[in-house]
């Protein structure tokens, strides 16, 4: 059905996730991209493909990606964007991808790197492996639904939130 419709995500399909329930998937997208000050026609266009059918293919990886950030629920930063691609490699199997996690965790900070390794990746291992194939979803047709309910339905698992993440304390 994607493939015959080829919808795209740019604001004149989107748009209406800013007037949704705040409990819905919309609602969590339109917050996360105006929280970032992004927009959805800000991706540049897939170039150098063999096929119309492949550039679309490309174009709706790119396009579909900030939903990721929401279901998953990983910041932009550049653990967040390393945690996304090992799931993406765990989905896709695409070379680009472990080499987009060993350029970004050379980067991180050493204290930053250790978290990355000793709970994101860890988890994104596990996420990317247990849920739905990510690039089968007509995601535009969820929006007006809970996100809690389609993060169940599609076996996704939130990324640990570190604030949360508490060392035992002394006495323990």
């Amino acid at each position: 059905m994607i493939l015959q419709e080829q919808p795209r995500v740019i604001s004149s399909a989107v748009g209406h996730a800013w007037d949704l329930p705040e409990n819905t998937f919309g609602a969590a997208y339109a917050k996360f991209m105006g929280s970032r000050n992004f927009s959805p026609d800000d991706r540049p266009p897939v170039r150098f493909m063999d096929t119309e059918e492949l550039a679309y293919v490309a174009t709706r990886a790119r396009e579909i990606h900030d939903f990721w950030h929401v279901l998953f629920n990983l910041p932009t930063n550049m653990i967040g964007e390393s945690a996304l691609k090992v799931v993406e490699f765990q989905q896709l199997y695409l070379p680009m991808c472990l080499l987009s996690t060993i350029g970004g965790s050379v980067r991180m900070k050493a204290k930053q790197r250790e978290n990355f390794f000793k709970y994101y990746f860890p988890w994104a291992i596990r996420a990317g492996m247990s849920c739905t194939y990510i690039m089968s979803i007509y995601y535009e047709k969820h929006f007006d639904e809970d996100l809690e309910l389609v993060r169940n339905r599609w076996g996704i698992l939130p990324a640990p939130d570190l604030k949360n993440l508490r060392p035992p304390s002394k006495s323990q």
